[in-house]
């Protein structure tokens, strides 16, 4: 039926009740008792079963009036669907499409439960919690109705046998073609990496070099929101965002061994307006990537460590042209990292790497705090000096304090025919993590430094 309830807060013994919702909408009961809203049901009335907290309601209890909220058109949906301006969200579970969790392939149950949930106004699939679900190279594809959501609460595992690749190496999970999609729910992609970072050839040095699977892979997406999922143990990259565009991402915790071979935690390819935030990264590899292609790119409230620390690029390999612009990277803790911040680029390339800024970066222990490499080359052979280079200009290092464990706690390497330009350093201290010296290393940059800015370029 259609009622009017009051979503109100009540603190009891660090519960917090759900006893109201202050707008109409349709309701119901299930033969216990519980509440019905929208065919979803709350047991217990506790908001600790509500789904989506990030948009809960927070109401002055006893005057039934809107305090605040996180996101006004979440509210605006659930009134439109009252008013029967939209279906009611269609709940598809892959238990009822056969998934088992018992340790047997479940991609084809989840295939089958994504064609139902993709067809649905407001399709919720649901990864129920406490089972773990093993698939194979599975690829979701859209474009689906208005407001999916994948709700992943138990644990999804990759396949241990590295022969079901054979079709595509490169990639676990795919999502594609999406719009207005969200990945949330609290639960685990797990990529079981062992088995692949064992033949890495940065591990065994007598097998060929030729990559991995990357988890979990968005490619193509539009208005895209992850959040509050665990990455673990991947292939390879854990998270790529390809060729996206307007994407939130944030309480995400993403964990893997320091020794795991190429293990980025989240990479960003030709992807605009993304923002990562309040997460956790901890891997053998880069925390953030960011390169050709991107821009619009914030990366917020992050704790990193053990891995590479944040890095841009590298752009220009094989003498293309690379391009990052408008990056913000701000309130970044580094714990035990490679590197801090970092910009990579190989000789030869072309494009730029621009308007960049790393501000408010807590380091402790970390080996190359700050670093501008344009003769990055990551092969056995050397890299003879070219003619291009990818232009780095307009980055500002803005209160950045900690500690060093390498010598060099800045190290600005540019080149010669195309310098480093319109570099700042702001408020900036790293001192040596033991009783040494630091330094700071500047060749063919233009430099200026505002306030204390220690180790100085000499």
């Amino acid at each position: 039926m259609v009622g009017q309830m009051f979503l109100c807060r009540h603190l009891v013994a660090g519960f917090i009740t759900l006893t109201c919702l202050s707008f109409s909408f349709i309701k119901g009961s299930t033969q216990d008792g519980r509440l019905l809203v929208n065919n979803q049901v709350f047991p217990g009335g506790t908001a600790d079963n509500i789904d989506d907290k990030e948009n809960a309601l927070e109401v002055k209890s006893g005057e039934h009036q809107i305090e605040s909220w996180s996101e006004i058109s979440y509210i605006s949906k659930l009134q439109h669907q009252a008013q029967g301006g939209a279906s009611s969200r269609r709940l598809v579970n892959v238990d009822k499409f056969g998934a088992k969790g018992d340790g047997t392939d479940d991609s084809q149950a989840f295939k089958k439960a994504w064609e139902v949930a993709c067809s649905s106004n407001g399709g919720v699939l649901v990864v129920p919690k406490n089972r773990i679900y093993h698939l194979k190279p599975v690829t979701f594809s859209g474009p689906c109705r208005a407001g999916l959501t994948m709700k992943i609460q138990g644990t999804i595992k990759a396949s241990n046998n590295p022969s079901d690749y054979k079709l595509d190496r490169r990639h676990w999970i795919r999502f594609e073609n999406l719009q207005n999609f969200r990945v949330e729910g609290g639960g685990t992609i797990n990529g079981n990496g062992k088995i692949w970072w064992r033949i890495s050839c940065k591990i065994d040095k007598t097998r060929p070099c030729l990559g991995a699977p990357t988890a979990v892979t968005f490619d193509g997406c539009k208005n895209l929101r992850v959040s509050r999922i665990r990455f673990k143990n991947a292939q390879q990259m854990h998270v790529t965002f390809q060729n996206c565009v307007n994407v939130k991402a944030f309480k995400l915790s993403v964990i893997a061994p320091e020794n795991s071979p190429n293990t980025d935690g989240i990479h960003v390819t030709e992807t605009q307006n993304i923002q990562i935030m309040n997460s956790v990264i901890r891997t053998g590899d880069d925390c953030v990537s960011i390169v050709s292609g991107s821009k619009k790119v914030k990366v917020v409230d992050l704790t990193c460590g053990p891995g590479h620390g944040i890095s841009i690029g590298s752009l220009g390999k094989n003498n293309s042209r690379g391009y990052v612009s408008d990056v913000f990277v701000n309130r970044v803790k580094l714990s035990g990292t490679t590197n801090g911040v970092r910009i990579k680029t190989w000789q030869g390339g072309s494009g730029y790497a621009e308007n960049i800024k790393f501000q408010n970066v807590i380091m402790h222990n970390v080996s190359n705090p700050i670093i501008i490499d344009q003769n990055y080359c990551d092969q056995d052979e050397p890299c003879p000096e070219q003619k291009s280079a990818v232009q780095v200009q307009n980055v500002w290092y803005k209160n950045i304090k900690g500690t060093s464990a390498s010598e060099e706690a800045i190290k600005f390497d540019c080149s010669r025919r195309f310098p480093c330009k319109g570099i700042v350093l702001q408020d900036v201290n790293l001192a040596p993590l033991w009783d040494e010296k630091v330094k700071a290393t500047c060749s063919n940059v233009r430099l200026s430094a505002k306030g204390r800015v220690s180790p100085a370029c000499s």
